[in-house]
């Protein structure tokens, strides 16, 4: 028998809902779906991995930022500070070339044209002297160059001595030719005496003095004291180097021209006798067929401690020639000389 009651339906009922299959979970399942939530799905490693590469690129890309920052903060603090050498150089010289090395380059540059337009300027000045503008100019500066200047002991071709070998002879030669014409009568021996006066290194260094050309020689480290003495004792051997220059750049001409200007004074008025007048007299007079020349005093005045003499010679046929000096041979050769410049007897000087 069936039991209708209503509390017995109302049980039905609500066992009837609680069971899965039945249509209030089909009715309650739609409607908790429906209802949104948010959305948490997890991350898959494909994306953890981008997602980590993209975070180190970042990072490299601001590291490497910074240290190129760095780099050109210690770059500009090495081009304004030259002395500091960049950091990471392992042999203590800066990567990149500072301000400061430009500089000194710059500077070094500056320094060595400063030195060229100055011996450019002396070079010059040594020319107008000389009287011979040199093609070659390293000529000109070999020819004041002293071996004592030289780096090197074995470059002594470098300095003056070649040419002054050559010059000497340059200088012999001229001064032969100069003799031959100027003296047409004068014989063998005279011509030999008149060149050997004219071309000793003590007319040599005259002209060189009178040239202004001391203080052009260029020394080496021998003392401040010694150099003028050292530069006195090479003044002919410079003066022939300048001949020789002077030859090797311009040709015989050139040097003639030199040697002439310097040389055609003193070859007529020799610095020193080159023979006794009274020597040149007696000869003279035995090859005329005239007797030995006959000297007497004429007159003595002064002082006993300070006497003057006056002296005549005596030739026959000759008038008679006085001189005076300081003793009886000085007036004696005076007087001589006198003679001898009367009648045109070459080869004798009262000079000295």
């Amino acid at each position: 028998m069936i039991d209708d009651s209503p509390e017995i339906q109302a049980t039905q009922a609500t066992a009837s809902g609680l069971q899965p299959g039945g249509a209030g979970a089909l009715e309650t399942a739609p409607k908790a779906a429906s209802r949104p939530r948010p959305e948490t799905r997890p991350e898959t490693k494909g994306e953890a991995k981008i997602d980590s590469k993209t975070e180190a690129k970042t990072d490299i890309k601001a590291e490497a930022k910074s240290e190129s920052t760095a780099e050109s903060t210690a770059e500009a603090e090495t081009e304004s500070r030259p002395d500091v050498p960049a950091e990471g150089a392992a042999d203590g010289k800066p990567r990149s070339k500072a301000k400061g090395s430009r500089g000194t380059k710059s500077a070094g540059t500056g320094a060595a044209k400063g030195a060229k337009a100055a011996e450019k300027a002396a070079n010059a000045a040594i020319e107008a002297r000389v009287g011979h503008h040199f093609s070659d100019p390293s000529l000109l500066s070999t020819a004041f160059t002293h071996v004592s200047a030289l780096k090197s002991a074995k470059k002594r071709g470098d300095s003056y001595q070649r040419l002054e070998f050559l010059g000497d002879h340059v200088l012999g030669l001229i001064v032969s030719d100069m003799l031959y014409r100027a003296f047409p009568s004068a014989d063998e021996g005279e011509l030999s005496k008149r060149l050997a006066d004219l071309v000793r290194k003590e007319s040599c260094a005259d002209v060189a003095k009178s040239l202004g050309l001391l203080d052009d020689i260029k020394l080496g480290a021998v003392g401040a004291g010694a150099g003028a003495r050292l530069r006195k004792s090479v003044l002919g051997d410079v003066c022939e180097a300048v001949i020789g220059a002077i030859f090797l750049d311009g040709g015989y001409t050139a040097a003639a021209g030199f040697v002439e200007r310097n040389w055609t004074e003193r070859m007529h008025k020799p610095r020193r006798p080159l023979r006794d007048p009274k020597t040149v007299l007696q000869e003279w007079a035995q090859g005329k067929g005239l007797p030995t020349p006959v000297y007497r005093e004429v007159e003595r005045t002064g002082p006993h401690h300070d006497p003057q003499f006056r002296v005549a010679v005596d030739l026959p046929g000759l008038e008679p020639a006085e001189g005076v000096g300081g003793s009886k041979r000085a007036a004696e050769k005076v007087a001589a000389s006198v003679m001898i410049e009367r009648e045109g007897v070459s080869g004798g000087s009262n000079d000295g």
